[in-house]
């Protein structure tokens, strides 16, 4: 047991904390041009975003950080499946918005 939890540790480290378990919405923020991105606030929407969307939805919302048409896209489209993940990315940002405010 205390082998494997060396184990563990040590691949933390060598992967680092930054990057360890940073979700997609985490890397997408970070990476954006966004002056207000600091690493504190893009980890507090990521883990806002882990209680609120499925993965597959975190991944699509990220993309809207690199392509905001994608989203102007999705929330203009008439299918039932986009506007069911408008609805909860919708709520997903104003959890977020609440939340994560002053980080």
């Amino acid at each position: 047991m205390k082998y494997l939890l060396s184990a563990a540790v040590t691949g933390l480290l060598l992967v680092g904390p930054q990057g360890a378990f940073a979700g997609p919405i985490e890397n997408a923020c970070v990476r954006s041009d966004r002056a207000q991105a600091t690493r504190a606030l893009c980890r507090c929407i990521d883990s806002v975003a882990q209680s609120a969307l499925t993965r597959s939805e975190q991944r699509r919302a990220a993309r809207f950080f690199s392509d905001p048409d994608e989203a102007q896209r999705v929330r203009m489209s008439k299918t039932a499946r986009d506007n069911e993940f408008w609805d909860r990315y919708r709520a997903f940002g104003a959890s977020a918005e609440q939340y994560c405010a002053g980080r």
